[in-house]
Parts: structure tokens; sequence; C-alpha cells
């Protein structure tokens, strides 16, 4: 790993730091907030934050403001990028697919099968990576994303069951076989067959059985993406039908931006301490 900065924040400390990827065949980058209480190698809670559509990690990490909340209550904060990079990673022109749009799946279909390994590179590589540098407690993990990325803290969670103590998310692809950004990425990742799809879709995860303990979702209402790509409604009427808690908070006037994340963003870290410190 090559350490890329370390900055002071809040009383803890700030690494950006990249990697040599065995999943993607790239180089990775990710940031990591290791809160005071992290102070000689103490192990604490971590937090798996996934983000949206063509961010990489920087986006969360410059704007999130959540590293005044960690800091208080002990989390670690991991925000990885959204998709391998690089001139020889197979790309589109289009903002939604490709680099910078990897929905956190593991691509079946060439020429993205190579490089396009989100899901094994969170769910498997990641960690391990984290944990031979800095003290996570991998007994008490919490997963969170943005759009895209609450779809994928969504998706890894209901797949991965007992692996994530607490899940939640912003504005997720809720349905991603049902809506355009969906179909589209599922579609050329992992082929036409869409039973195939289906593990990667929380609607039809918990459709098909799987089942999270509870869940937290905000979503703005001035969300110009909320009824064409996001699709709040059809996780409500699942979770419903499945007995899963679901707190959705549709909170009026806010949109997909990090203005509404950041305004949430402790809300969400508190529930998440809440439940990884019980």
């Amino acid at each position: 790993m090559d350490t890329l900065s370390v900055n002071k924040s809040h009383g803890g400390t700030l690494h950006v730091v990249r990697h040599a990827s065995r999943e993607t065949g790239t180089d990775m980058t990710f940031s990591v907030f290791l809160p005071p209480q992290a102070d000689g190698g103490a192990k604490c809670p971590v937090i798996w934050y996934l983000s949206g559509l063509t961010c990489t990690h920087a986006n969360v990490t410059e704007k999130g403001e959540y590293r005044a909340a960690c800091a208080e209550l002990g989390l670690i904060f991991v925000a990885p990028d959204t998709s391998p990079r690089g001139p020889d990673v197979p790309d589109d022109d289009a903002y939604d697919f490709g680099q910078g749009a990897g929905f956190y799946v593991d691509a079946m279909q060439a020429p993205y099968a190579a490089n396009y390994r989100m899901g094994s590179y969170i769910r498997d590589e990641l960690p391990d990576i984290v944990a031979s540098a800095f003290p996570i407690d991998r007994e008490r993990q919490g997963i969170m994303g943005h759009s895209m990325g609450g779809h994928g803290a969504l998706t890894l969670a209901l797949a991965n069951p007992g692996r994530y103590r607490s899940v939640s998310a912003f504005a997720p692809i809720a349905a991603p076989s049902q809506v355009p950004w969906g179909t589209k990425a599922l579609g050329r990742y992992l082929g036409p067959d869409r039973a195939a799809w289906r593990r990667h879709d929380a609607v039809a995860l918990i459709e098909d059985g799987a089942r999270l303990p509870e869940l937290l979702v905000d979503q703005g209402e001035a969300d110009a993406f909320l009824e064409e790509q996001l699709r709040p409604d059809l996780l409500r009427a699942a979770c419903a039908d499945a007995g899963i808690p679901l707190t959705l908070r549709m909170q009026p006037g806010y949109d997909h931006s990090y203005y509404f994340i950041s305004t949430f963003m402790a809300d969400h870290l508190r529930w998440h301490a809440a439940r990884l410190f019980n």
C-alpha cells in the first residue's frame, strides 16, 4: 500500500491510500478516517461507505461531513472507489456505465469481467487490506451508501447475512432490475439472464427470502431521480411483506446531492453506533 496523504481532523486522522488490487487488476484508492479512540491501535467498529455514480472515494471524503460524528462516536469510516480505473480498463462514454459506475457486482461479460469485480473487492479484498494496516473490529461492521452505493450496501448486506450489524442508505437504487440505470448496468455486466440479476437487486433479494434485522433509509422528496430510478416505494412494499423493520424518511425539499447526504450523515452514524456498540 502507498499512503497518499494523512491529515489531522477532529482529533483523529484521515488517510488516503492506494494499493494494487488482485480483484480488479488495477490500483485502487480509498480513504480511512481513524477516530481518536483508535490511537495506540485500539480496535474500533467500522463503517463501509459506498458511493454513487460518477464518484470516487473523494466525494464523501470531502463533502460528507462525517468526521466530527465519527470522532465523537469512535467509528472508523472507510470510503472506497466505485470502479476500477485506468487507460486499459474498459469504459463507456455515458456517465452511468463503465468507470465510475461499477454497480458493486462481479461482471460476467466481456470485456468487463476481467476488471469489474467490485462485489468481491468490497466484500473480500478491501476488508483484508484495511485490516492489515488499520485497527478495524471486524466483529462490528456497518455498511451504508448513496444511490448506486445504496444499492451496493443493501445487496451486499442482504446477500451476506450476519456480516454487517447495521445497514443504512441515502436514496438507494432499490430495485435496479426495474429501472433504467440498473437494467443497463446489470444487462451489460451480467448478461441477458434476468435470473442472475436478482442476486444484485435489493427488492428481488427480499422477495426471494433474504432478510435484514432492520434498515434505515433517507430519501429526498425533491430528488430528480426519485420516481424513475430509485423507487423507494418498491423497497417499502418488499420490507412490509417480509416483515423487515424499515425506517424510510422522506425528506421534504432535499435533492440527490451531498447537501442532502451531509445533512443526515450524523443521524445515520448515530444509528449505526447504537447497533455496533450494543
